[in-house]
């Protein structure tokens, strides 16, 4: 690996990861660069659990001090050769403090690029803004599309969610803005690219009637869910049926039981049974759709911890973040 500091010339914040491929086919963390207050931390690489087991890397994208002071921003360059695969996860929430104007911004942005046959997988933990805050981030992931057609195509299991603050200290939402979009492109062997999707929210406390918390109808965390490519198509297939299979009005309640006290319940049945009534319990909200090859999953819960179990119940049971990538792509949702 490099030198992981950036030249003295380079601007605060920014960072770089190069995951490349070494013949005839070991992945390399080629560079993991960074600037202040931007920090990269990478621990010894893993293999998966699937048949041909692949080397996986595992990049935690951290701050300094925990979050971004007003006037902060991060700029994260990853590039990611072909067939190589890379997690990256944080190591707690990422804090926003407060801003002394509403014209001063906390920004973060971060650049992929994916070789066919590459993959990403980011689960981090939540956003978390204080008070008074202000902040605006874009996540672009650029995707090749080599001549040999889509099952060379790269894969994204992206999550990006944000959380209501210090409740303990009587935060409610009580930030002053707070932007986010996500942005998936196919880049062709034309030299052209293709928009596959792109998705904003906006939480503006002087664009919004009320306040944001009473916009948010009680809920404490809200996130997004993005899947894309080969080895997250499963997942999403997983996703789109278990949300077919809610409890709509007027049909069968499925703690009633069975039809029939003989009829045997299949186990995945009994499974999504059990993970409805804890959705229940915990107030989890969720929907899922299909845009142009992508599955966006939506969800919202009254408390974080009641959204990162559903989460991460429902990771664990499909299993496919763990065969493809490991245990570690889920640390943060434990």
């Amino acid at each position: 690996m490099s030198n992981p500091f950036l030249t003295s010339n380079a601007k605060p914040g920014y960072g770089t990861i190069h995951l490349a491929l070494l013949p005839p086919s070991t992945p390399r963390l080629k560079t993991a660069s960074y600037q202040y207050p931007l920090k990269l931390v990478s621990p010894a690489p893993t293999r998966t659990e699937d048949e041909v087991k692949r080397l996986v890397y595992t990049i935690y994208v951290l701050t300094y001090g925990g979050g971004l002071v007003a006037g902060d921003g991060i700029d994260l360059s990853v590039t990611l050769e072909q067939n190589t695969r890379l997690i990256l996860l944080t190591q707690g929430s990422t804090k926003l403090f407060k801003s002394p104007s509403r014209d001063v911004l906390s920004k973060q942005r971060m650049h992929v690029s994916l070789a066919p046959g590459s993959a990403l997988c980011y689960l981090p933990d939540p956003v978390q803004p204080f008070e008074h805050s202000c902040f605006a981030q874009s996540q672009i992931y650029d995707i090749a599309v080599s001549d040999t057609g889509a099952d060379s195509i790269g894969s994204l299991c992206v999550l990006d969610w944000v959380s209501n603050g210090r409740p303990a200290n009587g935060e409610n939402w009580s930030f002053h803005r707070y932007g986010t979009r996500n942005e998936i492109h196919l880049s062709l062997p034309n030299g052209k690219r293709k928009l596959l999707l792109r998705d904003n929210m906006v939480l503006d406390d002087q664009q919004l009637e009320g306040t944001i918390a009473s916009r948010m109808s009680g809920m404490a965390v809200f996130g997004t869910l993005v899947l894309y490519g080969p080895l997250c198509q499963a997942l999403g297939y997983f996703f789109m049926d278990e949300f077919k299979a809610l409890p709509r009005i007027g049909g069968r309640k499925w703690d009633s039981g069975s039809e029939s006290g003989d009829e045997e319940v299949d186990a995945g049945i009994v499974k999504r049974m059990a993970r409805h009534k804890q959705e229940i319990q915990d107030g989890v909200l969720w929907s899922a759709a299909s845009v142009r090859g992508c599955i966006v999953v939506k969800f919202g819960a009254p408390t974080l911890e009641g959204g990162r179990r559903w989460l991460r119940d429902i990771l664990m049971q499909e299993g496919s973040v763990n065969r493809h990538f490991g245990e570690r792509a889920m640390l943060c949702l434990r």
